[in-house]
């Protein structure tokens, strides 16, 4: 009996290295041990994988806290220090460019390790910068690295985890984005007594390194290898990552029939009305998560909390309370985001992130006089952070790894990646001149406005995917049925 007539029965016949054939039954395997050893290796895998949102969110963290201290040693202007936050994001974008050639041709597993290698070379040199120009190049060689990663981690989460576990298991990278942000914040707390920008920057790499071990240790995706022709490395990865044969055997399947369409990218972009619909989806997703407002937090934190006239420990403090959040709520969306759905998710944190931006502005626009202000203020951006942090935050990538068909699957999603850093570097190069120029209220009203905007273009255009393969999604898309309406 082959691989694949397995799903024919109810047990599946294997050989072991003796030579002696058997009959491997789940509920048997399940039963006979309290350890789980297949969930604890996908855990492990998950986890791993899931580190280069860890550099990622270091990255975005540490900047928030080095950047004044850089400001003043340099004497940077207001542009500068807005090029030095956003010159990550260009590199990232060009980053999230290639990513999709560099999967495809060099693997998953390996776009990962080059990602973490390019990321220790852009953290010993903002380390070590010299200059403005220095910092800013060396950013954008963090950025490309971090566009690599966000690219391809997601990808690969999605296509080792099981359909049940998926969106939990691509949740994880943004768990580990929000992670990195905290030790960021605390780290940057820590060396801001001592006025240390450069160590800010230079710890980034120890978890780099550690992500660049970690990898090694991967097994491929089995879908890559599919697509290599490498069937039988592919079968066995299944087999070790499932508790049933029968579901590895009907994946390997699945995966055959999709793989006989063949990756055709941009000229399917230009002939499919179909794939440019579930494209235009995935770049409004990534645009509503970037302008949602989370990275005007993630990077000037330090100054919102100083137009609410907190002092310059406090603010680092306060900072590092609001990475916390950001962390512990994106527990909530991996908790939640296989049983209630990806929708309800996403009204419930658009709703909180208007308000608590709405609210806010409006405390802004008393003065902020008192200390009960400004506690309300930190509660208001913690209350924001935590509704993006549940929600937009990890969901995004999620429905984006989730939305584009088999043959322009790499395409689809490396414009959306692409979308996402470009969306981020505008955020982050114009927010001190949009505080400038229309007041630090007026300038949480407008991103107060755009959360309730994104709450209406969740209810007309994102589809409900919990549960649904990837196979139905796709066929559903190219059969017409309107965005909304793809899954459930």
């Amino acid at each position: 009996m082959s691989f694949d007539d397995c799903m024919e029965g109810t047990h599946c016949p294997m050989t072991d290295q003796a030579g002696t054939t058997g009959i491997i039954s789940p509920q048997e395997d399940s039963s006979s041990s309290i350890f789980d050893a297949t969930r604890f290796k996908i855990i492990a895998i998950g986890v791993i994988a899931a580190l280069a949102g860890l550099m990622s969110g270091l990255d975005i963290g540490v900047v928030a806290g080095a950047l004044d201290l850089f400001g003043k040693e340099y004497h940077a202007s207001t542009i500068a220090l807005e090029w030095v936050v956003s010159s990550m994001m260009a590199g990232a974008a060009a980053g999230a460019l290639s990513a999709g050639w560099m999967s495809k041709t060099l693997g998953r597993k390996h776009s990962l390790i080059l990602g973490g290698a390019i990321f220790v070379i852009g953290t010993i040199g903002c380390a070590m910068s010299w200059s403005v120009a220095s910092m800013i190049s060396f950013r954008v060689v963090m950025g490309i690295a971090v566009g690599i990663s966000a690219f391809t981690a997601p990808l690969y989460l999605s296509e080792i985890a099981s359909e049940d576990a998926r969106g939990a298991m691509v949740s994880i990278y943004q768990l580990m984005v929000t992670v990195g942000i905290f030790i960021a914040f605390l780290s940057d707390t820590y060396f801001s007594y001592s006025g240390n920008w450069r160590w800010m920057f230079g710890v980034a790499g120890i978890p780099a390194i550690l992500f660049l071990i970690g990898v090694l240790f991967l097994p491929y995706s089995p879908r890559w290898l599919m697509a290599q022709g490498r069937h039988k490395e592919a079968r066995q990865i299944l087999l070790d990552l499932r508790n049933d044969p029968l579901e590895a055997a009907k994946e390997i399947r699945a995966i055959r029939e999709q793989l006989e369409t063949k990756q055709e990218g941009f000229r399917l972009f230009r002939t499919n009305s179909n794939f440019r619909r579930s494209v235009a989806l995935g770049v409004m997703l990534q645009m509503m998560q970037q302008l949602a407002g989370i990275n005007i937090v993630m990077y000037y934190a330090p100054n919102i909390l100083a137009a609410a006239h907190f002092d310059a420990q406090s603010q680092m403090w306060c900072t590092a309370i609001i990475g916390l959040v950001n962390m512990l709520a994106t527990f909530v969306a991996l908790g939640l985001v296989d049983r209630w759905g990806r929708k309800p998710i996403l009204y419930a944190g658009f709703t909180i992130m208007a308000l608590g931006m709405g609210v806010l502005a409006m405390l802004l626009q008393t003065g902020m006089t008192t200390q009960s202000s400004q506690i309300a203020a930190v509660f208001l951006l913690m209350i924001f952070c935590a509704g993006f942090a549940m929600s937009a935050g990890p969901l995004t990538w999620v429905l984006c790894s989730e939305i584009q068909p088999l043959a322009g699957r790499d395409f689809g999603i490396a414009i959306s990646t692409f979308t996402n850093w470009m969306t981020n570097l505008l955020v982050g190069v114009s927010f001190l001149t949009l505080m400038q120029t229309f007041g630090t209220a007026g300038t949480f009203w407008l991103f107060a406005g755009l959360n309730a905007l994104f709450l209406l273009l969740t209810i007309l255009f994102v589809p409900e995917t919990r549960g649904m393969s990837l196979a139905v999604i796709e066929k559903r898309l190219m059969q017409g049925v309107k965005l909304r309406k793809l899954g459930r």
